[in-house]
């Protein structure tokens, strides 16, 4: 019952490798970004790698969003 008013997010966190292993690429590029965008003036490499970082952050995003809603639509099933 306690696993039930958990976060969704937390839960796969715990139980899904490729969900963690995504969560902490997305947190990588994320810290990266962060870095890059703190500097006063940003060099075409600088504004060529912020733009890389913004798709590979979103990627990682959509493939948690598909591994979510797989697991979702599993339960939904069994239920």
């Amino acid at each position: 019952m306690a696993a039930m008013q958990r976060n969704p997010r937390d839960i796969l966190l715990d139980t899904d490798a490729d969900y963690q292993r995504l969560f902490e690429q997305h947190e990588k590029y994320d810290l990266e970004l962060q870095r890059i965008l703190k500097e006063p003036y940003l060099s075409s490499e600088d504004l060529l790698e912020e733009i890389k970082l913004k798709k590979m952050k979103l990627h990682c995003k959509d493939e948690m969003e598909r591994i979510a809603s797989r697991i979702q639509r599993s339960r939904a099933q069994h239920a």
